[in-house]
């Protein structure tokens, strides 16, 4: 299982939202890169950035700092954000991201979805980020009118390598990963799903591995447990890669 920690942008800053609301923000660095650095550093294998003045413009809008976070460690970046076209998609990937996260054109342009996995095959991830069962879309402003599973559905017939599905309600909450709408998530699905939303300690992720015995779950993304100390990074890699040795 890989660890993902994740690297929110707003403002150029390093920030953390409560339950995906803007008017929850806590920053945590000025500068976005020198955090790259320091969980590249830790071990991590990935990291998960997110261009949150992206997902409410909807376009990208840190593209050069997202560049930088690439040139700047030995580890791949995947990133989300207000990527809704084929032209922002070749603009994330020139920039230097190894991974596209779409999101809200998941549900609006399922077409684009076909087209961009057709072109960039693996690179293309889906992200559902839901509340109550229900997918999110606009920077998770706005309900999506689908179930998350059955979006899952679709975005793996529409040739989806990967989903991150990520439980608003409990992002930034330090309450606890939904393990079990992950694995059902992943159960539906049929192709690796990410977790993310409300890791809190090393338990989270000893559950994940429990409920992996379909080997659904691929990873985890991790954020405000490791800005805030709760959660030790390179304790959480330590743990996820247990046994897979």
């Amino acid at each position: 299982m890989i660890i993902y920690p994740a690297i929110d942008i707003r403002g150029g800053r390093c920030v953390r939202l409560t339950e995906g609301r803007f008017d929850k923000e806590t920053v945590f660095a000025d500068n976005p890169v020198d955090m790259a650095r320091q969980w590249a550093a830790a071990g991590a294998e990935y990291l998960h950035v997110v261009d949150l003045d992206g997902a409410l413009a909807g376009k990208p809008v840190n593209l050069e700092i997202v560049s930088a976070i690439a040139k700047a460690v030995p580890v791949p970046v995947q990133l989300g954000g207000g990527i809704r076209t084929l032209e922002n998609i070749e603009q994330v990937l020139a920039a230097g991201v190894s991974r596209v996260i779409l999101g809200s054109a998941a549900v609006r342009s399922p077409e684009l979805v076909r087209e961009a996995c057709r072109q960039f095959a693996s690179r293309i991830v889906v992200g559902i980020d839901a509340r109550d069962g229900q997918a999110a879309v606009d920077g998770w402003e706005v309900s999506g009118g689908v179930g998350a599973e059955e979006l899952a559905r679709k975005m793996a017939a529409a040739g989806v390598a990967r989903i991150i599905y990520t439980d608003i309600s409990r992002d930034g909450t330090l309450q606890g990963v939904n393990v079990a709408a992950t694995a059902a998530l992943a159960k539906a699905a049929g192709i690796p799903v990410i977790a993310s939303g409300g890791v809190k300690s090393l338990e989270d992720i000893t559950a994940l591995k429990a409920a992996n015995f379909g080997g659904g779950i691929e990873g985890v993304i991790v954020g405000k447990a490791i800005y805030t100390g709760a959660l030790d990074l390179a304790a959480a890699i330590a743990l996820a890669r247990e046994g897979m040795e």
